[in-house]
């Protein structure tokens, strides 16, 4: 028998809950921060986490001593959030965990926050090894476990995607939350274009925000903006999931997050899974929004596993990245597994189809989770773009296929026949090296990859987000990541003599923006 107390309190809701394994019953107690006007504002959000968290304790207690008896004997531990989240907040829930935790005499155990989102997940669909797509507030991101820890596969390369429509909905003067007025109008609008910002598993949500309020400001209905916000970045996380089950050759994906609550947005993920073969699970609302059920359930999995903290080591983390916890607890098999060779391969964006020894056929597919007219916008110019950028960066004697036809309209492009080999399933460091070099030749006549979605550019932030983006996909499918990554950089590095694309690199790792 296990029964574990959670407590959560990362930024605008108290919660508390109790978790019987044995029964798998989770009972949960929250008090959610509603301000008057606009976002959240951090001192309001701590004040009503001081007065809310001893609230929803009592009332879980209460829970306890109702169904069990006392909680001083018929509890196990206490686990709490540590990060990430607002560091007013975070620490008045630390401190109330803390308390509690010596006054029970029962262990201490310390859970993150974004690691729990996927964990409910996992723990409610019973799926093995899921890719795990979390959208929330702050935080924006696709994970996979390998090598014993969830890896970052793909991440924002600016704000978490609530936060992006939050931004929006304070513009037009709605209230927190402003996700769910987003829904409710975008049902009424018509879909209108906005930036689409995909780089390989990466996104950005800062320029499709901007441009909503200036389309808003210009007098476009608000309905149709909203449903073109939704449309666009609803597709960019589909997208970029797809791409993560593809990469790793995952055949299950689990939504968390707030955001996760959206019909839309589980309506794309769930076509999109159907279409490739792949089971989606998305969690009740209860669990998908913050809540310390999430957090008693990994808690009691860390407890049984022995992964429990003094109180002395358990200072809050405000920006604690999943990719830092080790997972002591069960987490299924890894992701990345080899894909079966084939003649027919499926991406995430297009099929290629195999006929050696002399061509090959990429044939972009239509996304039927995707409005009509961005999805075709999409495939048209990526089929272009993949023709023209694949071939100058032959002339400049990186070995890339030669494009023997390339048809926009159809999404189709004949590619000359270059070896089955996958980079993925031959990881060395001259491989890797070998890279670094032919991206510091893209790089030094003006563009970035992959081909489909490069562009010319003479940004060292955009160069930055190439070394980025496969050192994200190294990190989430190699076993030996670290000697890779710094072979990759040297690489890199010695073909030129200038250092501000590494100490970009260095920079965009500080930020933080996994929070």
């Amino acid at each position: 028998m296990t029964r574990v107390l959670g407590v959560e309190g990362t930024a605008w809701c108290a919660s508390a809950a109790v978790f019987d394994a044995d029964s798998d019953d989770v009972r949960i107690e929250s008090d959610a921060y509603a301000p008057d006007s606009g976002g959240i504002h951090p001192r309001e959000a701590a004040e009503h986490m001081r007065s809310a968290i001893p609230d929803v304790i009592e009332a879980a207690l209460e829970t306890v001593r109702e169904r069990y008896g006392d909680p001083a004997t018929e509890l196990d531990a206490v686990a709490f959030s540590r990060g990430p989240g607002l560091g007013p907040c975070l620490r008045i829930v630390g401190t109330a965990a803390r308390a509690l935790s010596g006054r029970l005499g029962v262990p201490l155990v310390g859970v993150n926050h974004m690691v729990a989102h996927l964990e409910i997940g996992r723990h409610r669909s019973g799926f093995d090894s899921p890719v795990c797509l979390n959208a929330s507030g702050a935080n924006a991101h696709v994970l996979g476990y390998r090598g014993g820890r969830y890896r970052v596969l793909g991440e924002t390369m600016d704000t978490g995607v609530g936060n992006a429509i939050d931004k929006f909905t304070r513009h037009v003067g709605w209230t927190h939350p402003g996700g769910p007025k987003v829904e409710e109008h975008a049902r009424d609008g018509e879909y209108v274009e906005l930036p689409y910002v995909v780089k390989g598993m990466d996104f950005s949500f800062a320029g499709i925000t901007s441009a909503a309020k200036q389309a808003v400001d210009d007098g476009m209905p608000v309905e149709d903006v909203c449903r073109g916000l939704e449309e666009t970045l609803f597709a960019m996380l589909t997208e970029v999931s797809e791409r993560a089950l593809s990469l790793t050759g995952a055949g299950e994906l689990v939504l968390g997050g707030g955001v996760g609550q959206n019909d839309r947005l589980r309506g794309m993920l769930a076509t999109m899974c159907e279409e490739r073969g792949a089971e989606f699970y998305a969690p009740e609302p209860r669990f998908l929004r913050d809540n310390a059920g999430m957090i008693a359930v990994l808690g009691a999995k860390m407890y049984e596993a022995g992964d429990t903290v003094a109180v002395e080591n358990s200072r809050v983390r405000p920006e604690f990245r999943p990719d830092e916890v080790p997972v002591t607890w069960g987490a299924g098999e890894p992701v990345a597994e080899p894909v079966a060779d084939a003649e027919r391969l499926q991406g995430a964006e297009a099929v290629v189809e195999l006929d050696p020894p002399e061509s090959v056929a990429k044939r972009r597919l239509p996304k039927s989770y995707r409005h009509e007219e961005l999805d075709r916008r999409l495939w048209r110019r990526r089929t272009r773009t993949e023709a023209r950028l694949t071939s100058e960066a032959r002339r400049l004697g990186v070995p890339t296929p030669v494009v023997r036809d390339v048809d926009p309209p159809a999404g189709r492009l004949a590619l000359e026949y270059a070896g089955g080999a996958d980079l993925r399933d031959a990881l060395t460091e001259p491989r890797v090296r070998a890279v670094g070099r032919h991206l510091a030749r893209c790089h030094e006549a003006g563009f970035v990859i992959d081909f489909g979605l490069g562009y010319y550019t003479d940004d060292v932030e955009d160069y930055a987000m190439d070394l980025h983006v496969f050192e994200g996909a190294l990190g989430g499918t190699a076993d030996d990541a670290a000697a890779l990554l710094n072979a990759f950089e040297d690489a890199y590095a010695a073909m030129g003599d200038d250092r501000r694309v590494i100490e970009q690199l260095r920079e965009i790792e500080e930020r933080g923006r996994y929070q």
